[in-house]
């Protein structure tokens, strides 16, 4: 049975916990789980199997959309005197799921608030895509309904970045579909029980992966991952002397040739050259 830590000051812990494998729960989390005075959770089944995988049993409390605005204050006041561990049914806190609420209105109260990461499904399935992560930005869950998801993507089609996304089984298909049809063909990975037995990740195009899963969803939690735009061809010498000579009818060369620069990310030496033999 994990020992609990008696040391631990009171306040907010926030415990990433595993997204499949149980041996991904990190020792510190286990014993911050152990020493808790109460844990809110999502579902407090999910919960109290993790509990009995360290050899444990706390108190837990159901936190989540429906009941947060009336469960926070008494998680607050808590907070002062006791440890209070929040935890989500799979991976970190607050990713995808209720949480920031309770983390701002603590830190206002003056509360303790500690992190203690882990496992997340977003991170996890960059890893596995073999897709640029240098820059990458999380969607969370796409709207279900057609329109209001092609809004969505519409808003970060142009967003040079690795899109990361959760989605279900159910909505992959048309999810991959609405996705092809509003950023092209872009390579891109769909990931599926991650840190489990049948851990996968597969890959293709958009359309390549739409079509695949169109009449056969797969099961598990999945993360699609896509690849950022192409970078845009290099202007031409010809789209440079056009930019040029407009921008000649306003400016000078000097200031000219900085803004095609820029425009067009060009060097503005070369630009301003080119500036001054086109006045002349």
């Amino acid at each position: 049975m994990t020992t609990p830590v008696n040391s631990l000051p009171p306040g907010l812990y926030i415990v990433a916990t595993p997204i499949g494998n149980l041996g991904d729960l990190s020792p510190r989390a286990a014993e911050v789980l152990a020493a808790a005075d109460v844990i809110a959770v999502e579902d407090s089944r999910v919960t109290a199997g993790l509990l009995r995988h360290i050899g444990t049993k706390r108190p837990m409390t159901p936190y989540h959309d429906h009941n947060a605005a009336e469960v926070r204050p008494r998680l607050i006041e808590r907070m002062a005197s006791e440890v209070v561990a929040l935890v989500s049914d799979a991976g970190t806190p607050l990713i995808s799921d209720p949480g920031y609420k309770l983390v701002r209105e603590a830190r206002a109260a003056g509360r303790h608030v500690v992190t203690v990461p882990g496992a997340c499904a977003a991170v996890a399935a960059l890893t596995l895509a073999g897709l640029p992560t240098d820059r990458f930005l999380f969607l969370g869950f796409l709207p279900p309904k057609e329109q209001a998801r092609a809004e969505a993507i519409r808003e970060v089609a142009a967003v040079r970045a690795t899109l990361v996304l959760y989605e279900s089984g159910p909505r992959l298909g048309a999810c991959l579909a609405a996705l092809a049809q509003m950023l092209g063909e872009r390579e891109a990975a769909v990931c599926r029980e991650i840190t489990k037995k049948f851990e996968e990740a597969v890959t293709g195009t958009l359309g390549e992966l739409a079509t695949r899963y169109a009449e056969a969803p797969p099961k598990g939690e999945i993360v699609v991952v896509v690849a950022p735009p192409a970078p845009p061809a290099p202007a031409s010498a010809d789209d440079a002397d056009a930019a040029l000579t407009e921008a000649l009818t306003r400016l000078p060369a000097s200031k000219a040739a900085g803004e095609v620069a820029k425009a067009l990310g060009l060097d503005r030496r070369e630009l301003y050259a080119r500036a001054l033999a086109l006045k002349g």
